[in-house]
């Protein structure tokens, strides 16, 4: 346990050095934005995906700094999604990491600029990082976009669980969800870390099913937390109650739980 506990501290202060020249001071103009950039991007998150692409990469011999620049910008993607998703018009959540969100902050207009740029950097980064050759960087890029966006991504995964909002799904619609949502950031964080690495055809296959069950279990495990814990532990907004409901042939479940 103590060596994991220094692996992600390692991760968690090599990330936020990378992310330190990814994004503008607060000096700099527009300092509003800025500041709310700077606001959500270092409020103490886990840094769950760098620590998952700076394992994998490591596993296929990458070398720490040719890590570092993907790891920030996946961190980025991910935070510009919460942001977003704390928004009113989407999850309407006054806290999180144990902060006010961005849009109370600030404001709603500046959260969503501010998510917008996490979003931009985010490319630029892997773009710009030299270390890399130009063709992995497109590889990276492609996967990163993927992994964000539809038909399979995080985008599509926040649009599906929004539309089954008050619905019975089946088991295979909630999977479909989890992995947009949550699986396929953290499918990408394992496969560009294994793409750094060299990683072999056959071992991106099976990474990749690795770490989509691994995203699966993740948004699962969040789920729960988000009706067994109190805000104050969790550092976020969380739900008084929750309704799984799912039907399969021969079998139909509905799950409530609350606190």
């Amino acid at each position: 346990m103590a060596e994991l506990a220094e692996f992600l501290d390692t991760v968690r202060r090599t990330t936020d050095a990378m992310l330190e020249q990814c994004v503008p001071g607060v000096d700099v103009e527009p300092r509003r934005l800025h500041e709310a950039i700077r606001w959500s991007l270092f409020a103490g998150g886990k840094r769950i995906r760098p620590a998952i692409l700076f394992a994998v990469g490591q596993t296929f011999n990458a070398a720490f700094d040719d890590l570092s620049s993907t790891a920030a910008a996946l961190e980025m993607i991910h935070t510009y999604s919460l942001i977003h998703d704390d928004l009113p018009a989407m999850d309407d959540d006054d806290l999180r990491r144990g902060k006010a969100t961005c849009h109370k902050q600030f404001d709603e207009a500046t959260a969503i600029l501010a998510g917008d740029v996490l979003q931009t950097l985010a490319f630029k980064a892997i773009a710009e990082d030299v270390k890399l050759s130009s063709e992995t960087r497109i590889k990276l890029i492609s996967m990163a976009a993927a992994a964000a966006g539809t038909p399979y991504g995080m985008v599509a995964g926040q649009q599906l669980d929004l539309d089954a909002e008050g619905k019975t799904l089946s088991i295979d619609e909630i999977e479909q969800i989890h992995r947009g949502k949550t699986g396929a950031m953290i499918s990408a964080a394992a496969l560009t870390g294994a793409i750094i690495g060299g990683a072999s055809d056959e071992e991106l296959s099976a990474i990749e099913k690795y770490a989509s069950n691994l995203g699966l279990l993740f948004q699962i495990t969040d789920d729960l937390l988000d009706v067994t814990q109190a805000s104050e532990t969790l550092g976020k907004t969380v739900a008084t109650s929750v309704t799984l409901s799912f039907s399969a042939p021969f079998i139909e479940c509905h799950i409530w739980i609350s606190v």
